[in-house]
């Protein structure tokens, strides 16, 4: 029966946004180079500039997901995650035997290309991913990329601290980790996420609302947990155990959502609903005197009777070409650039950072920037829905707060204030947590989901483009400039001196972003009020029909 079959579809799409989440909880390790990079830096007598030119190769792992968004259009998602999968073994793998001491340090040349490798694996996760949740789920598009980028920025802390319980921060275990779970994770996901046909009736999308709720509240209780631990510490083998033993069954637990909706598509029957086929979320609302503007906008040729459309409007589906002739994008792209690209560097430059201001342990640093990152993707990605859904607020706007936001956080680091670094690590991880959480929604929102994938990842160039200039040049000089040689070829440098002036730098690239996303909330606020009005309008008519 109609009702039946629809809630019968809607449980495996829940089922496979389960296993999506667990692919994202182990697919940050492209954040996690701090917790092995002094090892690296050790072992082949690198000094600072090399060693974050070897971050900035992991991250232009990135540059290659191109090819993952041009695949995601003619492969199945499984497809997608067997490739990252396996690039990941290799790439860590590779790492591992390096760092164990299992193998001699390979050349710098090779090192390279293995951290790309590594780097690269995550851009077909990611990929498939978000490309089959969001057109899975168009009418929550602000929550799914909340929860999923959510789970990538707890991933650091994942792995950080089941590393520290069961391995004491060892830095040839935690690269085994990452070359072995990420495999075995997506091995399970091949098998039950796809995309499936949405068709969804009124009171299915107000569950849908209240599961999502349930993801969002169970991902909270992750991060608790794991802040906790951060600040507990391990004190003996068994509270370790203990602790990771829950950490599994705590992510393990979305599983009563599907669980709870195949047994609902069993009891249902008999009677068929109103199951109304879902409309693509972003279907253009022309009113007539819009019908003659775009008639308008057509040359016919009579001999041939060819037509030339119009060029895509702001919130149609636009080719990757349409969508790069457009000013939206490259405002949208470098406002990005600034927000992650800073990011990136003191995510890249913890290990160091921390040494410079008088932290021999980083680990709790690097898992703070990872769970205060969950924390500005899942509010961001729950709280730019509502407002848009309730007031028709830009989502860009959201990108402008986090801006200034982080620009204050790095004034502060380079004031080395008491505490610096546990405020900057806070700040950095939200600021950087909301700028993907909400970036991902608005390139679907302005620019469509039928090319996204490809739309998606050339965004995502910011990575190893940002890591590049502001970790690998920026970051990478001024920090050799003020250090001291060390036996053997590396250096080393202690004070806030070392960092200061990276820091200035990239506040003000930040108030650049935040002048960008306000320009963009400008040029695009008439869009989110046609946005807004469609969806309510939409709303009251479901009311109505349920009514009658």
């Amino acid at each position: 029966m109609a009702f039946q079959a629809s809630y019968k579809s809607s449980a495996w799409k829940w089922l496979g946004f389960v296993t999506a989440v667990w692919v994202q909880a182990i697919s940050g390790n492209n954040y996690t180079f701090s917790n092995y990079s002094d090892a690296l830096k050790t072992l082949m007598n690198l000094t600072q500039l090399q060693l974050n030119n070897l971050s900035v190769a992991k991250d232009i792992g990135k540059a290659f997901g191109l090819l993952a968004g041009l695949a995601s259009d003619f492969f199945p998602s499984w497809v997608l995650l067997l490739i990252g999968s396996i690039e990941g073994v290799i790439g860590y793998g590779a790492q591992w035997l390096v760092v164990s001491e299992r193998i001699k340090p390979l050349p710098y040349w090779q090192m390279c290309i293995f951290l790309c490798l590594g780097g690269n694996s995550t851009t077909w996760m990611n990929t498939s991913i978000l490309v089959t949740c969001i057109r899975n789920f168009r009418r929550n598009r602000g929550p799914v990329s909340g929860i999923l980028k959510g789970y990538v920025g707890l991933s650091t802390a994942i792995f950080t601290d089941l590393c520290a319980a069961l391995f004491s921060d060892s830095p040839s275990q935690f690269l085994l980790m990452l070359a072995i779970i990420p495999f075995a994770v997506c091995l399970t996901a091949v098998f039950f996420l796809r995309e499936v046909p949405d068709s969804v009736s009124a009171s299915q999308e107000k569950e849908e609302t209240r599961y999502f709720t349930v993801f969002n509240s169970v991902a909270v209780v992750v991060a608790v947990y794991l802040l906790a631990y951060d600040f507990i510490g391990s004190s003996n083998q068994v509270f370790s155990l203990v602790f990771a033993t829950v950490l599994l069954v705590l992510l393990a637990s979305p599983l009563v959502v599907p669980a709870y909706a195949f047994l609902k598509s069993w009891q249902l029957g008999g009677a068929e609903t109103d199951v109304e086929r879902q409309e693509p979320f972003l279907r253009k609302e022309i009113v007539p005197a819009e019908k003659e503007a775009a008639a308008a906008d057509q040359i016919v040729v009579a001999e041939g009777e060819a037509v030339v459309k119009r060029k895509p409007m702001i919130g149609e589906d636009h080719t990757i070409f349409e969508a790069l002739w457009t000013l939206d994008f490259w405002v949208l792209f470098v406002s990005f650039l600034c927000g992650v690209g800073t990011g990136l560097a003191v995510m890249n430059n913890m290990a160091q950072i921390g040494l410079a201001l008088g932290h021999a342990d980083v680990s709790i640093f690097v898992s703070m920037t990872s769970i205060w990152g969950f924390f500005g993707r899942i509010v961001s990605g729950s709280a730019s829905e509502y407002y848009l859904k309730k007031a028709g607020t830009p989502r860009p706007l959201w990108n402008a707060a986090s801006q200034i936001l982080m620009a204050v956080g790095y004034i502060l680091m380079a004031l080395a204030v008491p505490g610096s670094l546990y405020i900057g690590s806070i700040v950095v991880g939200i600021c950087y947590g909301v700028r993907l959480a909400i970036t991902v929604p608005t390139a679907s929102e302005l620019f469509g989901l039928k090319y996204y994938g490809l739309i998606y990842n050339i965004l995502v160039l910011n990575l190893p483009l940002g890591s590049l200039l502001f970790s690998g040049l920026l970051a990478g000089y001024l920090y050799d400039a003020q250090a001291t040689p060390t036996p053997g070829g590396g250096n080393t440098c202690v004070g806030s001196h070392c960092y200061q002036l990276v820091f200035i730098i990239m506040a003000i690239a930040c108030a650049v972003g935040f002048g960008l996303d306000v320009l963009l909330a400008i040029r695009t606020k008439d869009f989110y009020a046609k946005l807004f009005s469609s969806r309510k309008s939409k709303k009251l008519a479901a009311t109505t029909s349920e009514k009658s």
